[in-house]
């Protein structure tokens, strides 16, 4: 689950992190009043979406008068803007944060993430903030520094120091540099979050060392011990489907492609989707329906793939292991006649209960063709979507 960046420092304030000053609006009126109650006379004006790169996108602007608020607002809220994140479409901007300016001496990165390689929580620093990271990664690897925090020890000041003399802190900035790393693996573990981003980490010109900007991503799996923070969860940031699917507890992201599919098991379904590329098409989504899912939760998945206008066919590919195929070809059935089917449908089934699972689908007089093995599925369902 992400946050906006307004949000984002709001929880890290709540332990010690130094950020600007700044206020949320939904309106013109809200920012007009947000930027009379800070200090001027320069304000940053920001738009919030879940998607990086809005500087360049102009979605940062940054203004000397109240009355350059107002007009930045009308600009920004209700706008669609695209970034190298957003993909063609862009985003609709709902919201601005209204920010005091910051008198800037140098720019750092600084991000706080779970290395999978090493399963230790790491930061990464470098001295070419406000830039992509990805692109200093390419042109420049050597200006990126991990520090990796042993989870049996925990955050160390050796730690800080390690990132202050990456950044080429000292004296004073890097005392704030070291408080600034236990801040936010705190923040970062307490919280339960997968990726923390401060991009820019700057150093004011009277030397204080301030998030500028700031990115959290947390785990979906402990969002249950985080009230505080699913409070913070903008739907309109997320696909409509993928948030009724969270509703059933599915494993649902969408994708770009005209084949729905409906898998159990994650490895399952990244095969159907890999071979559904094989033969030259595109799957529409990535769905695990898991291993123990209930005929109301079938029948919610075919609904969601259903509602997707993208999609030109649909696959169903079941092995019934803990998962029974009479439960899925239930659901299946119950999900068709209560929706309609209005494209190609081509299920198979496999392993406990096929036979009764085949048997409702074929008793139930939908027009569905069955397939024998994986194969046999994907090519069925690109021919017919290709008007075979």
């Amino acid at each position: 689950m992400n946050i906006h960046e307004y949000q984002a420092k709001a929880v890290l304030r709540e332990f010690g992190v130094p950020t600007t000053r700044g206020i949320a609006a939904f309106s013109t009126e809200e920012a007009v009043n947000a930027a009379q109650q800070l200090e001027g006379p320069v304000y940053v004006v920001k738009a919030q979406i879940h998607a990086g790169g809005r500087g360049k996108a102009g979605g940062v602007k940054v203004v000397r008068a109240v009355e350059d608020v107002e007009v930045e607002a009308k600009r920004l809220l209700g706008s669609v803007l695209v970034t190298h994140q957003t993909g063609p479409r862009g985003k609709e901007v709902h919201r601005i944060y209204v920010e005091e300016g910051s008198s800037i001496d140098r720019e750092f990165y600084l991000s706080v993430l779970v290395d999978r390689t090493t399963s230790r929580i790491a930061f990464v620093v470098s001295t070419e903030g406000g830039m992509d990271i990805e692109h200093v990664a390419k042109e420049t690897p050597e200006k990126i520094v991990t520090v990796e925090v042993d989870p049996a020890t925990g955050v160390m000041p050796h730690h800080g120091r390690r990132v202050a003399s990456a950044l080429r802190l000292t004296g004073d900035l890097a005392k704030q540099a070291e408080n600034l790393v236990t801040k936010l693996y705190n923040a970062f573990v307490a919280k339960d979050m997968t990726m923390l981003e401060i991009n820019p980490l700057v150093v004011t010109k009277d030397g204080q060392l301030i998030c500028l900007d700031a990115k959290i991503g947390f785990e979906g799996n402990a969002l249950y011990r985080h009230p505080d923070v699913v409070a913070l969860r903008d739907l309109t940031e997320e696909d409509d489907k993928e948030v009724e699917a969270s509703k059933f507890d599915l494993n649902y992201i969408a994708l770009d492609g005209t084949i729905g599919c409906m898998v159990n098991g994650a490895g399952l379904a990244m095969a159907t989707m890999d071979i559904i590329k094989l033969y030259g098409e595109a799957p529409a989504n990535f769905l695990d329906v898991g291993g123990g899912a209930s005929k109301d939760k079938v029948t919610a998945a075919f609904k969601i793939l259903s509602s997707d206008p993208n999609v030109k066919g649909i696959l169903i590919n079941i092995f019934g292991g803990i998962m029974r195929c009479d439960v899925i070809a239930g659901g299946v059935v119950e999900a068709v006649k209560e929706v309609g089917l209005s494209v190609p449908l081509v299920v198979r089934l496999e392993g406990t209960n096929v036979d009764l699972g085949k048997k409702i689908i074929a008793d139930s007089g939908l027009n569905v063709v069955s397939a024998d093995d994986l194969d046999d599925a994907a090519q069925k369902i690109v021919k017919a979507v290709r008007g075979g």
